[in-house]
């Protein structure tokens, strides 16, 4: 049985009142949804808000999934959504000093210069990212970092593939502008 086939059996034992399988699908699935929330809106607590939404949501709204697509397009679409309405509401950012790029450099525990280079890596990326657009950041994180099809993001985003594609293409250039931009000849090695 694939992921997706679970899924379905999952929901369809929520429909007859299952409550352990609602939280068999959330405990699937939650790590994934603070992720693309997080992504959008750089705050730890506002991506827990939208992700316990979206789950909400997905319990008031079993009767509308058909099955036509998967249950993850359908459902990350909720996060998508949920999360851009959260960053429209509130425009304010605050980093979580456990997410913060200082954070990350001194929690690291291991000095080696690859682990050295690969945190410095993570760090450069994760600043640039949010410098980038809520669009471009989705972009990156679902095809790059999540490894959807161009065709999951199309559903998901609600735009064709090939649109998809030249999106992820421009928010891959931003990136990499971004990252030019803010560390200067320091990319070269990054890279």
């Amino acid at each position: 049985m694939n992921d997706n086939q679970k899924d379905i059996a999952l929901l369809n034992r929520m429909r007859l009142g299952d409550k352990l399988a609602y939280k068999e699908l959330i405990n699937r699935h939650k790590d994934y949804a603070f992720t693309v929330a997080y992504r959008i809106l750089n705050s730890r607590e506002d991506a827990e808000e939208v992700a316990q939404d979206a789950f909400m949501q997905v319990f008031g709204a079993l009767h509308s999934f058909n099955g036509e697509s998967k249950f993850t397009t359908w459902f990350y679409r909720i996060v998508f959504n949920a999360a851009l309405m959260q960053k429209r509401k509130n425009r304010i950012f605050a980093d979580d000093i456990e997410t913060s790029s200082e954070a990350i450099l001194i929690s690291s525990s291991s000095d080696s210069a690859e682990d050295l280079r690969k945190n410095e890596r993570t760090r450069a990326i994760q600043q640039a990212l949010q410098n980038l657009s809520a669009d471009d950041v989705m972009m990156i994180t679902l095809f790059y970092l999540k490894e959807q099809s161009l065709e999951e993001i199309a559903e998901i985003t609600q735009i064709s593939a090939e649109t998809a594609k030249v999106k992820i293409h421009r928010a891959r250039k931003r990136l990499a502008e971004e990252m030019k931009r803010t560390l200067k000849g320091e990319v070269r090695s990054l890279l």
